[in-house]
Formats: structure tokens, sequence, C-alpha cells
């Protein structure tokens, strides 16, 4: 599949490969759609939407990186939330070496939050492709 065989090495670069992922399984594909604003204002923006071209079913997709030490790992529990209030269901995609132990098992425990690694499966299973 086009984009699994290089490593992620950039938020951006994990938005490519979710796509990728997408359109392999035949599912259309959006980035960065406008979806209203923020408590303080900000424009809200999910990263990928991802769309069953027969059933319509949608799902959105935060892309979140982290190679070392940094500030991704931080955001993660108000990006949880902010799932919350978009439109659609919503989720998780994390990939990097730089997120703590700790963080990848509150993430797994949200129930809203998939590996890179894991999501080729979990999409077949949302909307209901062959596995």
């Amino acid at each position: 599949m086009s984009g699994r065989g290089r490593a992620v090495r950039s938020g951006r670069d994990l938005e490519d490969h979710v796509i990728a992922i997408g359109e392999t399984l035949g599912l259309e594909t959006q980035r960065q759609v406008r979806v209203g604003r923020r408590i303080w204002g900000a424009e809200r923006r999910i990263d990928v939407i991802l769309r069953h071209p027969d059933t319509r079913q949608t799902l959105g997709i935060e892309c979140k990186y982290q190679g070392g030490g940094g500030s991704a790992e931080e955001k993660i529990p108000a990006t949880v939330q902010d799932i919350v209030a978009w439109p659609i269901p919503g989720i998780v995609v994390f990939a990097g070496e730089g997120f703590s132990e700790n963080m990848r098992s509150y993430l797994y425990s949200t129930g809203k939050a998939v590996d890179l690694a894991d999501v080729e499966m979990w999409l077949r299973l949302f909307f209901g492709l062959d596995l």
C-alpha cells in the first residue's frame, strides 16, 4: 500500500499515511476540514475525514506524532476532549517513539485512540469492510 513502506517523521507525514490507508480501503478522504470554533474562539479543524462512499458513514481523525520529547503529548487530553464536540465520530491516530508509556496507556484507555500500526484493521471494522 502507498505510504506504508516508509517511516512517519512528522504530523503531516502521519496524515499522509492515514489518507493513503483510507484511499486503499476505498474511502473518500478530506484533509484539514473546518468544523467551527473552540471555546476560546480558535478555529477547530479535523486533520483527516474518511467517508464510506456507499453508506456515507463518516469518521474524523486527529493525527498526533511525537518523535522525541516535546509538547504533542501534553495536548493529547485536550484533543480527546475536543473530539466530543465534533459533529461526527472521531479518533486520535498516533505514531512516534516520543510518547511515554503512561501516555500510550492513557490513549488506549480512552477508547478514542489507535496506534498507526493498528489503524487499517480498526478502519475495516468501523466501516464494515472485508477483514
